[in-house]
């Protein structure tokens, strides 16, 4: 019996000193912790929406963008014919850190949205570790040029997309926009995006990260951060990664980007980062609406509120569309 003991302890030590060296040596262990978190999490986020999902939509699932596994998308159009111009279009980068999240996690979202009259776009992209920094931008860059090109096919009005986003789609969004203003900004980044792409009408950025110098990546976060930072920009040592600088997106924010829609709740630990983004757009004359909520709100509003569909989330709901009305009116004021 003693024997047996000794080996069970012996194994479990063993294991033990595997699996240390394994978070130690990759970020895939805990990236693939991570995946299991953010579909459990994001579930149960859609599943609550479902009693409220409208009748009548017309979707086309899992459409390829590109030939890569990830390189799909869901287009969701809203019931009835399209207007003359065709329907305005929401397209939207999912979060997950970069590392974990797929399109199915904003669907229901997007449905409701799609349902006041947009064509609502969803695409997948491919992850960290598998995909590095800026691959993702990249392969938004051509699923807007997929876009384009079946606009007719599916009655959609490319000269009116919105670019959205929550957390790291937050970012991905926003550095698609700028590499689509600032060709410069695109080759540092060895991105080429076609010059036909239109120019989106917006910006609407929920609880998003986007600079690394306003980030606190300390205290409770810092194993996740270290995780998301190592995993996306190739290197443990946020310092020494080559492109960290271009990744910090704002130093690069052009006075010439849409009009943006900011949001993030009094809990989310990514606030600062969408009070930064805010203050850098005002700063260059960008307008922003932004939906922030006092320090002491109750209930204290977390990452991705948005989803939850109690009276502040309601509230993101209702300003977002009446952003997405004013800037992709057809003849914007």
């Amino acid at each position: 019996m003693r024997h047996y003991v000794l080996r069970v302890a012996l194994i479990t030590v063993v294991l033990a000193a595997v699996l240390f060296a394994a978070f130690r040596l990759s970020p895939w262990p805990s990236v693939l912790v991570l995946r299991v978190l953010f579909d459990r999490d994001a579930a149960r986020a859609m599943a609550a929406l479902e009693p409220r999902l409208p009748a009548g939509l017309v979707e086309h699932l899992d459409l390829a963008y590109g030939t890569a596994e990830r390189e799909r998308l869901d287009l969701i159009l809203p019931p009835g014919p399209a207007p003359p111009e065709g329907w305005p279009v929401l397209f939207w980068v999912h979060g997950g850190a970069f590392v974990a999240g797929r399109k199915e996690n904003v669907g229901n979202y997007l449905r409701l949205v799609s349902a006041q009259g947009y064509a609502a776009i969803a695409p997948n992209y491919t992850r960290a570790p598998t995909a590095r920094h800026p691959r993702p931008t990249e392969e938004m860059l051509e699923a807007l040029l997929w876009v384009q090109a079946v606009a007719a096919d599916y009655r959609l009005d490319p000269s009116r997309i919105i670019l959205a986003g929550d957390s790291a789609g937050s970012h991905i969004a926003l550095q698609t926009a700028i590499a689509l203003q600032d060709p410069a900004y695109a080759r540092a980044l060895n991105l080429r995006p076609d010059q036909a792409v239109t120019r989106p009408r917006g910006l609407a950025l929920f609880c998003g990260i986007y600079d690394l110098s306003e980030l606190d990546s300390t205290g409770a976060f810092e194993g996740f951060l270290h995780t998301v930072q190592w995993s996306y920009l190739g290197t443990p040592d946020v310092a020494a990664a080559r492109d960290a600088a271009l990744f910090s997106l704002f130093a690069h924010v052009p006075p010439n980007l849409p009009p943006l829609f900011l949001t993030a709740g009094n809990a989310d630990p990514l606030l600062p980062q969408t009070e930064g983004l805010a203050r850098v757009a005002a700063q260059r004359g960008i307008p922003v609406d932004a939906l922030t909520f006092p320090p002491d709100h109750q209930p204290p509003l977390g990452h991705e509120y948005q989803f939850t569909l109690d009276s502040s989330g309601e509230e993101a709901l209702t300003r977002l569309l009446g952003y997405l009305g004013r800037v992709s009116a057809p003849n914007p004021s």
